[in-house]
């Protein structure tokens, strides 16, 4: 049975319905953010368990546009609602990454934060910046999809909630020299292999954190900038929270989500942790940790904060955990790495993956015993400019 383009706009809910059941399975492309509820409602009064699943997938991987849609997920009960995130998060999780440019060197001095040389354009042939996948099985690195042009260069903040890719604010140069802050905010979902913009931030920032809890994204500090963000994608809409201390750190710092919290450290006071409580809208300073080193990245698994300290003078790394719930820093371990260059960290199972363009170290926290794993994994090898890690679910035919 064939269906022209746009006769969706044509049939009936009923309709749709029969289509659907008894035509090839991509007739599936008929479903639409305007008509799932519809169809997904004959469905169950026709019983047609096939269709159902159908509609319970496409809302899967359109979660975004159905989180929107007061009349689509205001209407879904609450294991409907929970049979759709989970159908989105099945699949093989992955380690990826993002080709950026660093605003700053992050090479730094041993007592400095990150130096503030001048903005410099990114090379000519980043124009297509890439998001590579490793996968498992091969330990060979995959290109999965390509940053939009209209992403700045550099200083994005980037993080991930719901499966999707967020990639926030940065700043581009100029040919007169000039720079200019975005504050635009794209997202990639890879259920589908689509990028779109959402609601742009309340103000141009670069140098951000981004960082994902609760269903929310926060947008941290930037460059001259103390203030901090929550957007709600289910309003597509920022709201301001409390802004960082006065005399803290706009720049150069960590952050991540332990939970239900919010960490932030780093900047010129590195043995700083603040600490935000979302349902009192308030940060506090949390105990010192020992370092006096800047961090290169700090990530949590269940209720610890691991900070990991580059120190080249002894070629090692320092790694500190700060347990959330006892609020006590423990270790201060290091381990030996010859000639350690600053990483960035995610986590996936039980391990934490340390990833710049040289290598991917991996640091086992699973068991009794912590520490850097012998097998030393491939950076992609044609990877430009840092590496941002995170972790995203992949359909298992991906």
């Amino acid at each position: 049975m064939e269906v022209s383009e746009g006769a969706e706009s044509l049939l009936s809910s009923g309709d749709l319905c029969s289509h659907l059941g008894s035509a090839a399975a991509d007739m599936s492309q008929l479903i639409s953010a305007e008509n799932c509820y519809e169809v997904l409602t004959k469905a169950k009064d026709e019983g047609a368990e096939g269709v159902r699943d159908r509609v319970y997938r496409f809302m899967s991987d359109h979660y975004l546009q159905v989180l929107r849609a007061p009349g689509v997920y205001g209407r879904l009960t609450a294991g409907e609602r929970e049979l759709i995130l989970a159908l989105r998060m099945e699949g093989r999780e992955v380690l990826a990454v993002a080709e950026t440019f660093e605003v700053h060197d992050r090479g730094g001095s041993r007592d400095s934060s990150r130096p503030q040389s001048p903005l410099q354009p990114a090379p000519e042939d980043a124009e297509h910046r890439r998001v590579f996948c490793l996968r498992t099985d091969t330990r060979q690195w995959e290109v999965l999809t390509s940053l939009p042009e209209e992403i700045p260069d550099k200083g994005s903040g980037m993080c991930t909630l719901y499966n999707y890719l967020f990639v926030a604010g940065g700043i581009s140069a100029h040919g007169d020299g000039r720079s200019k802050a975005s504050d635009r905010v794209f997202c990639f979902n890879p259920q589908t292999g689509a990028w779109s913009q959402v609601r742009p931030l309340s103000q141009p920032r670069c140098q951000l954190r981004l960082v994902s809890m609760d269903g929310h994204l926060y947008a941290i500090g930037g460059e001259c900038l103390f203030t901090v963000e929550r957007y709600d994608p289910r309003a597509d809409r920022w709201s301001p929270v409390a802004p960082l201390p006065r005399g803290s750190f706009a720049v150069a710092h960590e952050a991540t989500s332990c939970g239900g919290e919010l960490f932030v450290s780093g900047g010129s006071l590195f043995y700083r942790l603040l600490r935000y409580d979302s349902r009192r809208d308030e940060w506090e300073e949390c105990p010192f940790n020992e370092s006096r080193r800047r961090s290169t990245d700090m990530v949590a698994r269940r209720s610890l904060v691991y900070r990991f300290d580059v120190d080249r003078e002894r070629a090692a790394v320092n790694v500190y955990r700060y347990n959330t719930v006892v609020k006590v820093w423990h270790g201060g371990a290091s381990f030996p790495l010859d000639k350690p260059l600053p990483f960035r960290c995610a986590v996936l199972g039980d391990r934490i993956y340390c990833v710049n363009r040289s290598h991917t170290l991996q640091f086992e926290v699973g068991g009794e015993r912590e520490g850097f794993l012998p097998e030393v994994l491939p950076s992609p090898a044609e990877a430009r400019g840092a590496l941002v890690p995170f972790v995203l679910c992949l359909n298992r035919d991906k």
